[in-house]
C-alpha cells in the first residue's frame, strides 16, 4: 500500500531538516518542491510551470517521464531488479554490445558505473595500471566528477577543498581564446599538441599514463576547440604511449548534434567515459568504454575496479530503451536542427543586447558569455564569483524562473541546454524570455 502522498509544506520541511544539498551552505536554503514534470516542463506545487532549458543536470536529454523509457524500467523490474555485477545479464551485455556498435572508431568493451565520476575514477585507474606509469594531464577548465580521483583531475574551483588529492595530477591551459585573445588560432595552446608536448618534457612524457579532457567543454565555458586541437592532443599521445581519455558525460549522446562530441572532428580516444544523456538521468548510470588495444590487454590482466551497483539491470535497460529512443526519434536530427534555431535567435538577441559578448554552440550546447563591455570583454561577473559579486547572474537566473524559464550560470557565461526533444515553439519561447531578462544584463554594461 502506497503511503499518502505529502504535501508541499511537508516536503519542503523535511527536504531542509534531512537532506544535504550539492555544492551549498544548507542552512537558509530554500528548495523549490517540484510535484511533477513531462516532456521539457517540469512544474511545482503551486501549478508553476518551468520550461527545463539546462536539462536539469544537462542529463534529461528525452525530457521527463518519456512514456517508452518509463516503460522499459517497469518491464525490466517485473523481469530482474538486479543481480550481481559478477553474474552476464541481457540488459548488460546488450548495451555493452551496442556501446561497441555506435561508439567511435575501435571502442569495444565496457565497465559500468553508477555515473560520469565514478567512470572517470576507474578509468584513471585503468590508464595507470595499463601502462605502468602515475601522472595524469588535464586542463584547467574543466570539471570530472566529485569523487576523489575526478574531483583531483577536476580544474574549477570546487576542486579546491579536496586539495591535495591524488598525486601525480599536472595541468595544462585550455583553448579559451575568446577570453584570453593570446591563445587564438595559430598558438600554441589553441593548436593543443605543442602546448602538451611542451609541458610533457617539463615533466618526462614517459611517466605519464594519461590525458583527460572535455572534447567540449561543459560546465567550465563551453568552450568549443579549434578544428586540428583534439587531433594535434592525439598524435602526442600516440607518440609518447600516453592513454586519451574523451569525458563525454555531458556532450555525449547527441548534444552537440552529433553523437559524440568528438565525431566533429574524427578523433577517436583510448577510453570514452559517458553518463548522463546515456540514458537520460532515468535510472544512475555510467559508462567506461575502452578501445581493442586496451580490451585486449583486459584479457590477461586483472581489472582492478568494481561496483556493487555495476552494470545495474534497471540502468541498462533504461539506456537500451533510450538508444532506441534517439533512433527510432531522430534525437540527434532534432538536436542539430534546434541547435540552428536556437543559434539563429541568439545572434539576433546580440544585436539588441550590448551584454552578450560571445556566443558559442553546436546542437544544443551553447554558452552565453555576458560582458561589461565588449570591447574590452570584462566578464559580467569574476571567475568564481560569490556573493553580492556574483549578484548580477543570479538576478538574471532568478527573472528568467519568475518568467518560467529555468536557467544555469557559471560564472559570467551562461549554459543553454534543453532537452534534446525540444519543440520550435519551445525555442521560441526561451529565446522570447531571455531577450526580456537580458535587460537585466545590459542595465551592468559599462562604456
Amino acid at each position: 500500500m502506497n503511503a499518502a502522498a505529502w504535501s508541499k509544506d511537508e516536503v519542503v520541511e523535511a527536504d531542509r531538516e534531512y537532506v544535504i544539498h550539492s555544492w551549498s551552505k544548507q542552512g537558509g536554503l530554500n528548495s523549490r518542491a517540484i510535484a511533477g514534470a513531462q516532456g521539457s516542463w517540469f512544474w511545482d506545487y503551486d501549478g508553476n510551470k518551468f520550461l527545463d532549458f539546462q536539462s536539469q543536470l544537462v542529463n534529461s536529454n528525452l525530457g521527463h517521464q518519456h512514456p517508452k523509457l518509463v516503460a522499459a524500467i517497469q518491464e525490466q523490474a517485473g523481469k530482474l531488479c538486479y543481480i550481481g555485477p559478477n553474474f552476464a545479464e541481457e540488459s548488460r551485455a546488450r548495451l555493452a554490445q551496442k556501446l561497441a556498435e555506435i561508439t567511435p572508431g575501435d571502442l569495444k568493451m565496457s565497465f559500468f558505473t553508477t555515473g560520469g565520476a565514478a567512470a572517470n575514477e576507474n578509468a584513471l585507474r585503468l590508464a595507470r595500471h595499463v601502462t605502468g606509469r602515475s601522472k595524469v594531464v588535464a586542463r584547467y577548465r574543466s570539471y570530472h566528477g566529485a569523487t576523489a580521483g575526478a574531483i583531483s583531475v577536476t580544474g574549477d574551483p570546487r576542486r579546491w577543498q579536496a586539495e591535495p588529492g591524488i598525486s601525480g595530477v599536472v595541468r595544462m591551459l585550455d583553448p579559451y581564446s575568446y577570453r584570453y585573445p593570446d591563445r587564438g588560432e595559430g598558438s600554441a595552446v589553441y593548436e593543443g599538441g605543442p602546448h602538451l608536448e611542451e609541458i610533457l618534457q617539463y615533466e618526462d612524457p614517459y611517466s605519464v599514463a594519461a590525458v583527460i579532457l572535455e572534447p567540449v567543454t561543459g560546465t567550465n565555458g563551453l568552450i568549443y576547440p579549434g578544428e586540428n586541437y583534439l587531433r594535434s592532443i592525439r598524435e602526442v599521445c600516440d607518440k609518447y604511449g600516453i592513454i586519451l581519455i574523451f569525458d563525454e558525460v555531458m556532450a555525449g549522446f547527441g548534444r552537440t548534434g552529433e553523437l559524440f562530441a568528438c565525431n566533429h572532428w574524427g578523433v577517436v580516444p583510448d577510453i570514452l567515459i559517458t553518463a548522463k544523456g546515456l540514458n537520460s538521468g532515468y535510472v544512475p548510470l555510467g559508462a567506461m568504454t575502452v578501445s581493442a588495444k586496451i580490451s585486449d590487454w583486459l584479457q590477461n590482466n586483472k581489472f582492478w575496479g568494481g561496483l556493487t551497483y555495476a552494470g545495474h539491470p534497471l540502468a541498462c535497460a533504461s539506456a537500451l530503451a533510450s538508444l532506441q529512443i534517439m533512433e527510432e526519434e531522430d534525437i540527434v536530427a532534432n538536436s542539430k536542427r534546434q541547435g540552428e534555431r536556437l543559434g539563429a535567435g541568439l545572434a539576433e538577441l546580440a544585436k539588441r543586447h550590448e551584454s552578450i559578448g560571445d556566443i558559442r554552440g553546436r546542437g544544443l550546447f551553447y554558452g552565453l558569455e555576458l560582458v561589461r563591455n565588449r570591447e574590452t570583454r570584462e566578464p559580467l561577473v569574476p571567475f568564481n564569483a560569490v556573493g553580492e559579486a556574483a549578484a548580477p547572474m543570479q538576478r538574471i537566473v532568478k527573472a528568467g524562473m519568475q518568467k518560467g524559464l529555468y536557467l544555469s550560470a557559471n560564472f559570467n557565461v551562461m549554459r543553454l541546454t534543453p532537452p534534446l526533444v525540444i519543440k520550435d515553439d519551445e525555442i521560441d519561447f526561451a529565446l522570447e524570455v531571455l531577450d526580456d531578462v537580458l535587460t537585466l544584463a545590459d542595465e551592468e554594461v559599462t562604456p
